[in-house]
């Protein structure tokens, strides 16, 4: 399996799922096309499917602008379907971020049976209102974190396939921690790359 690319220049299919809207998400026009806004108080679009379901190594990178808001944002949640945990606390992987003044830093997030990894580094910080790409992998070994392909952290994970299930973005899953932003695009690959094929930043969106 290839890589997988959501672009959010729609609301109504994104990666060729069927999504579903809360609050009013709205698309804004970027220099490199459109993106989709969160208002940070309830705006959140729901995507069936979790694109790693399967995959015993992935990375997963996304495209997006913090704008400020709550100090405590989960901004892409992929969860396992789980009748017996509920979503919320069913296996899954999140992209987070913490907000202190008029910085950011980043938060990722992986649990499961067996592991429950946080990969957040307050003392890297950067600042809101810029577009930024993300980045979290996993090589069958190590976990690890990135900011436009920077390393921010690392740490050995026990890690085990998740199952099919599906996504939140613009906030968890069971409906708090909402994002204020936006989100240009998310990439999902069922193995870990190295930084020099990441992601980068489109032209117009780079300074």
């Amino acid at each position: 399996m290839d890589c997988i690319v959501w672009g959010f220049d729609r609301l109504d299919n994104i990666g060729g799922n069927d999504t579903s809207l809360e609050g009013a998400p709205r698309l804004i026009a970027t220099p490199a096309g459109k993106a989709v806004l969160f208002d940070g108080v309830e705006d959140a679009v729901l995507v069936g499917d979790h694109p790693l379901a399967g995959a015993p190594a992935f990375t997963l990178e996304a495209l997006f602008r913090p704008d400020g808001g709550p100090f405590e944002q989960r901004w892409l949640h992929l969860a396992e379907a789980d009748a017996v945990n509920g979503e919320a606390q069913s296996p899954r992987l999140l992209f987070e971020i913490r907000v202190a003044e008029d910085n950011w830093y980043l938060d990722a997030f992986a649990a499961g049976p067996g592991y429950n990894k946080t990969l957040a580094v307050p003392e890297k910080s950067f600042p809101l209102g810029r577009w930024y790409t993300v980045q979290q992998s996993f090589d069958g070994k190590t976990y690890r974190s990135f900011v436009d392909g920077v390393l921010q952290a690392e740490a050995p994970l026990d890690f085990k396939p998740q199952g099919k299930g599906r996504a939140a973005v613009g906030m968890r899953i069971n409906r708090v921690s909402h994002f204020k932003g936006a989100v240009k695009e998310v990439r999902f690959t069922p193995r870990a790359l190295s930084v020099s094929d990441f992601a980068t930043l489109p032209a117009g969106l780079n300074g």
